[in-house]
């Protein structure tokens, strides 16, 4: 089979493909509050996703996460997870959601064959919630939480932004919930994209160092060497069924193993999710309907780009003007 690799000898297998740059939260480390979004034309066709998903497939890529924005509020996207999850070929089919749309969804996206799912939950606290995503209510989230159990995925895991002096104080809270429900809990520093009048992302960076640091006065954190593709270091808390990610982006850099790509929901082929090197895939796929070969010539293409590494400074005006929601979760 066919593999693609960069001139830094990595090997891409794993990409994020953005449904939306829509979403029905406003969480204030992703997007301004007043937002522009992509107009409806620009956006690719489910067909034409679902082609891409093909060509990458066909190149070696084994993993798709479908993200967003918020995934679920494009309409008819059950239809992309049912045509990507049959395709031959494919490893693995994983979803990242807000939650929101989980109460109702979550049978439906477990039948079209997606293994694995990230839920978003930076805080249990109901007033604080809604203030970190702007609209969100917190109730609907545990509700799509419990749907999601229910319905029977391979692994549930959350993914936890902590911001210092917002929800700092909440990550032994937020293990604890994951450990009574034997599911995985990821803490992430804030990505320093686009514009936001929120915060300053300096004073509300809070380490990975850190966050293990106050978790390690009450439990002990066993490293393992236990990977599901993507950039998290895990520990795995003894006695429980729980493993404890984090993914580090500036106190831990992990581009020297990077694997992924990530498509935009326009088209765009982002090879660095900190640096603007892309590739139009939407013109390709246009100017050749019905031709699988020149999209696929113009990803093998677009490794000979794929940079080194990202270079995020907190201290600095963003260098990456496009927000989280438009680079794909």
């Amino acid at each position: 089979m066919e593999h693609l690799v960069d001139n830094f000898g990595r090997t891409v297998n794993y990409v994020r493909i953005s449904v939306t740059d829509r979403c029905d939260f406003r969480c204030v480390y992703c997007m301004a509050e007043e937002m522009e979004f992509v107009p409806r034309a620009q956006l690719l066709t489910l067909e034409e996703l679902g082609t891409i998903a093909r060509a990458f497939i066909e190149l070696g890529v084994g993993k798709i996460r479908i993200t967003g924005g918020e995934p679920l509020v494009r309409r008819n996207v059950i239809k992309l997870f049912h045509d990507i999850g049959t395709l031959p070929g494919l490893r693995e089919l994983v979803l990242t959601t807000n939650g929101s749309q989980l109460p109702h969804l979550a049978p439906e996206l477990r039948a079209a064959g997606v293994r694995r799912i990230n839920i978003s939950l930076d805080s249990l606290d109901r007033e604080r919630f809604r203030k970190i995503t702007r609209v969100g209510d917190l109730n609907v989230v545990l509700a799509g939480i419990d749907a999601a159990l229910s319905a029977g995925f391979e692994r549930v895991k959350l993914n936890s932004v902590i911001l210092k002096n917002r929800n700092h104080d909440e990550v032994t809270g937020l293990v604890g919930f994951a450990v009574e429900r034997g599911i995985d809990i990821s803490f992430i520093e804030e990505m320093p994209l686009g514009v936001i009048g929120d915060h300053d992302r300096a004073e509300a960076y809070y380490s990975s160092d850190q966050i293990r640091a106050d978790l390690e006065q009450t439990c002990s954190l066993v490293p393992t060497t236990e990977n599901t593709g993507g950039p998290s270091r895990y520990f795995r808390i003894p006695g429980t069924a729980t493993r404890v990610g984090f993914i580090s982006p500036h106190s831990h850099n992990f581009c020297e193993s990077c694997n992924r790509v990530r498509l935009t929901c326009e088209g765009r082929l982002l090879l660095c999710l900190g640096q603007e090197h892309s590739v139009d895939l939407r013109r390709v796929l246009r100017a050749h309907p019905g031709e699988l070969e020149p999209l696929k010539q113009a990803i093998r293409d677009s490794m000979h780009i794929k940079p080194k590494g990202h270079e995020f400074n907190l201290s600095a005006k963003p260098l990456i003007f496009r927000h989280m929601n438009v680079t794909g979760g």
